[in-house]
């Protein structure tokens, strides 16, 4: 028998959980990594600073904005708003909220009860706000398959609304300024490549839903003393970015390792990973073996809209899933978390 410890409950499994929809909101305002490059010239030519970088070493195309008007919470209202009606689900029939966006415009009351009262929910749906940082959509799904199995709700809603478009303009305000350096520049480089969107899921109960994509279980793991690699707020986000993702490859390897003692997802039909750069989804799908044609990506075009970033990479891969197929949703979060949820479509 193995010395080390087990798993307790890092791991988990569902038996009467499903997915009945999982849609999105799009943001319409582009902005692309060229224009970002031009708005940095000055700054890039002082500090003999690549540029181009956005684009060629993280992929990234361009990414979404807000219009002004529009708040973290509409957009996650829009987006739940979309699900329940693509699951034929009422509002007053669900039991459960949850907003797992980052992005917010104060620290109380929480974002779910805006989203609660723009859905029309009902008072006996219960609402809470669940942070923690890119894996927080992931981690509603967990606690919402948790509730349905007990009995406790009948249907929930996860949703999550992200905008990235103040934190781009001062960053970029920031760093045109004349004592900026190189050192500047790469520690909000990852700022820089954070998308705007929303997406929401319904879950529902498997045994009533025969149309329902089921929830099968998954494993989730911490490496917390990488608490402060990455740290960031609505006006400013710091990070090493080596360090982050030599950390982040690690817990995912352990992660998958604590997973095939009790899951077999060497071939599964597709995989969700977070979506951040081409050079985190090359390292991810080489440390884990897997195959990179069943990894879709979003972030070319909307960049990492965090916790967004995996529901809304599964619903732009939904008409390309057949039943049957089985996918992992696999995410990680700064602090560092990561967790993977199976699901049977």
């Amino acid at each position: 028998m193995s010395d080390r410890p087990r798993a307790g409950n890092a791991t988990f499994r569902f038996t009467d959980t499903a997915v009945l929809s999982v849609s999105i909101a799009e943001a319409p305002i582009v902005m692309t990594s060229a224009e970002i490059d031009a708005a940095l010239a000055e700054t890039y030519a002082r500090l003999d600073v690549r540029p181009g970088l956005l684009e060629g070493l993280a992929g990234i195309v361009e990414r979404r904005w807000w219009p002004e008007d529009v708040t973290f919470a509409d957009a996650a209202a829009m987006a739940g708003a979309k699900a329940l009606a693509d699951a034929g689900v009422e509002p007053e029939r669900v039991g459960l909220l949850i907003d797992t966006s980052v992005s917010r415009a104060h620290l109380e009351p929480s974002a779910a009860v805006d989203v609660h009262h723009q859905l029309g929910m009902p008072a006996s749906c219960l609402n809470f706000d669940l942070s923690n940082a890119c894996l927080g959509f992931v981690n509603g799904m967990h606690l919402a398959g948790t509730l349905i199995d007990a009995g406790q709700i009948d249907y929930a809603v996860i949703v999550d609304g992200e905008g990235s478009r103040a934190l781009h303009e001062r960053t970029i305000e920031r760093l045109q300024r004349p004592d900026t350096t190189a050192a500047d520049v790469f520690e909000n480089f990852a700022s820089l490549t954070l998308g705007s969107g929303g997406a929401a899921m319904v879950l529902g109960r498997a045994t009533e839903h025969p149309e329902g994509h089921r929830f099968i279980g998954g494993v989730s793991r911490a490496a917390t003393q990488h608490h402060r690699i990455c740290v960031g707020d609505m006006t400013q986000m710091r990070t090493d970015s080596r360090a982050l993702l030599e950390a982040g490859l690690q817990l995912s390897v352990e992660t998958w390792r604590e997973a095939a003692e009790t899951f077999d997802w060497s071939d599964l039909d597709c995989y969700v990973i977070h979506q951040v750069s081409n050079v985190h989804t090359q390292a991810v799908t080489s440390a884990l073996g897997i195959d990179p044609a069943r990894v879709p990506m979003t972030f070319p075009h909307y960049g990492n809209i965090g916790p967004a970033s995996i529901p809304f990479t599964l619903a732009k891969q939904v008409d390309n899933l057949r039943e049957g197929d089985r996918v992992g949703c696999l995410g990680i979060g700064s602090g560092l978390n990561a967790s993977v949820i199976e699901i049977a479509w």
